[in-house]
């Protein structure tokens, strides 16, 4: 047993990469695996010539490691959403999708391994989008930022303001509750609102409530959307925030209004003060669009000032929307859509997707069971509807329009927004035009959003985070994102933003007798206003000077801060 131990065959292996493998024909591996035995007489020639032939065979493996082993353009097998058209090649090792993310990040993303400058190794190893020639994206005149005509941030208040604060901040009597209800930008608005409301008052706001969500079912919380500890900082001349009712209010009845549309200081202090002071504590609810957009010069300032500085969201969101945005900017400018194509929006704004009619018919059986979802001009027709611009803009219109105003076909899009009704065929013809589409999914790893998944507002602050930091933004359709996102561009010093002139666009997209070239020019004269340009809010009563800032925010050389 020991001799037979000790004579036993030892066995020895080398690496040779996959792709060697495969170079091989299958009758020479047969030949190396079922090789003859040699003679005695010519064992010593064979020893020699195998060596050699080891020797050969072990200098290519070591080549092909460096060719293919540490190859830094591996593509990223992401996981996309069911929405979204990359497909990758597992069989052919050099098949590229448009965003390659290095397999060696994705595998320590998976081991769970750490890496202080992973998003560094991310920039280096990603492939997003078409290249020029020098390797850098061309620019083109669609990427060009509007004239701002010198108009920056102005947000100094009045010294009667600033002597107001000092008696608003130690009162310790009277508090307001506010419960925001909607979606995630409807609850901005309200929130916003709700600062200003307290300090009419002159009472302490406690931390807003937020409403769950009918249809997202969300329960997140102010906390688990915003940053609670910055909210108060940013506010701490303005409003007393506290994160509870004190116990001397407790057992406080609680007084409990919904104020009217457009309510004015005024309205509001006749109302609630005196019994205010009395009670201690007021509720209100539903404050969508309750607060006058008219107000003085120095609210309208603290509006913008909540809108534009206080409200940030928390810190988990903010990492991953901003990574989502760096990917996006690795090679160059993108451009951010808006995409509002999900079943409920075609069910409440009376319109159509134009998909089919099947899918016509869903939109319409859903209407006719929920008739109350109908929210858009109800004795209007559908086609009434979409020529006077309250229909969004299906994947055809908003590839035809992005056509006519320059937008190159490499393009990078980011695109925001729910499951559109149909999927991935109601995104085809962007997809087709513009290869380089892409939403959160594509763009981040699994584990970066699984936190967030069963969230729909948190995973509407990424893509409001990622759309926000585009060098162009588009919504197919007006709405409390598009409004929230068209003034903090403003703010942030006129970005560009384009508004779909639907109404006066649309009767063209009917002409077929006009040519491709007149179609752009007409269309391109169209937006020529619309590209996010200065627009005072004063030049029409009403408008919201969080969408508006200027005049009443923002200021420039020609203009003063009013103070």
């Amino acid at each position: 047993m020991a001799k037979s131990k000790n004579n036993a065959k030892k066995l020895s292996y080398i690496y040779v990469p996959s792709q060697m493998i495969n170079s091989i024909s299958s009758s020479s591996l047969q030949s190396l695996i079922h090789s003859p035995k040699k003679s005695s007489t010519t064992i010593f020639f064979t020893r020699k010539s195998s060596f050699w032939w080891f020797l050969t065979l072990f200098l290519v493996a070591f080549l092909g490691m460096f060719k293919f082993g540490f190859k830094t353009d591996t593509p990223f097998p992401h996981k996309p959403c069911s929405t979204t058209h990359q497909k990758l090649s597992v069989s052919n090792h050099h098949s590229k999708s448009k965003l390659g993310i290095s397999s060696v990040l994705l595998k320590k993303e998976r081991t769970g391994l750490k890496n202080d400058h992973k998003d560094e190794f991310f920039v280096s190893h990603v492939e997003l989008g078409a290249k020029g020639s020098s390797g850098i994206e061309k620019k083109s005149e669609f990427w060009k930022k509007p004239n701002g005509l010198g108009y920056k941030p102005c947000l100094s208040f009045s010294s009667d303001y600033r002597r107001q604060s000092e008696r608003i901040l130690k009162e310790r009597r009277k508090y307001l509750m506010v419960v925001v209800s909607g979606g995630l930008n409807q609850q901005r608005n309200q929130i916003v609102d709700a600062v200003v409301i307290a300090r009419i008052l002159g009472a302490s706001l406690i931390v807003p409530i937020l409403q769950v969500n009918v249809i997202w079912g969300d329960e997140s919380e102010f906390g688990d959307i915003f940053d609670l500890e910055h909210f108060k900082k940013v506010l701490g001349n303005d409003v007393r925030v506290v994160s509870a009712l004190p116990s001397t209010h407790l057992m406080t009845r609680l007084m409990e209004r919904r104020p009217p549309f457009h309510a004015t200081p005024s309205w509001i202090r006749s109302r609630y003060l005196r019994r205010l002071s009395r009670e201690g504590v007021l509720l209100l609810r539903g404050l969508d669009s309750r607060l006058s957009k008219d107000l003085p010069s120095d609210l309208q300032k603290l509006r913008c000032k909540v809108a534009f500085n206080a409200l940030r969201f928390a810190e988990p969101i903010e990492k991953v929307g901003n990574k989502i945005a760096e990917r996006m900017k690795s090679k160059g400018p993108y451009l951010a859509l808006h995409l509002r194509m999900e079943k409920d929006v075609w069910v409440r704004t009376g319109c159509l997707p134009g998909l089919s009619p099947e899918y016509d018919e869903i939109v319409n059986n859903e209407r006719i069971q929920r008739p109350e979802l109908l929210t858009a001009r109800s004795n209007m027709s559908y086609l009434q509807r979409k020529m006077a611009g309250f229909c969004p803009l299906n994947a055809m219109e908003v590839t035809r329009l992005l056509k006519a105003l320059g937008a190159p076909k490499d393009a990078k899009i980011y695109w925001a927004g729910g499951k559109p009704l149909g999927g991935r065929a109601a995104l085809l013809p962007l997809i087709q035009e513009f290869p380089n589409f892409y939403n959160k999914e594509d763009l981040a790893f699994p584990a970066e959003l699984q936190p967030f998944v069963k969230k729909a507002s948190l995973m509407a602050a990424i893509d409001y985070i990622v759309s926000e930091k585009s060098d162009v933004f588009m919504p197919s359709h007006g709405g409390n994102m598009g409004h929230a996102i068209q003034g903090y561009r403003a703010f942030s010093g006129h970005k560009k933003f384009i508004t779909p002139n639907k109404r006066h666009m649309l009767p063209y997209f009917l002409n077929s007798s006009l040519s491709e070239e007149e179609f752009n020019r007409i269309i391109k004269e169209l937006h020529r206003d619309s590209l996010g340009q200065p627009v005072h809010r004063t030049n029409k009563g009403g408008r919201d000077v969080t969408k508006y800032p200027v005049p009443d925010c923002m200021c420039n050389n020609h203009s003063h801060s009013r103070s």
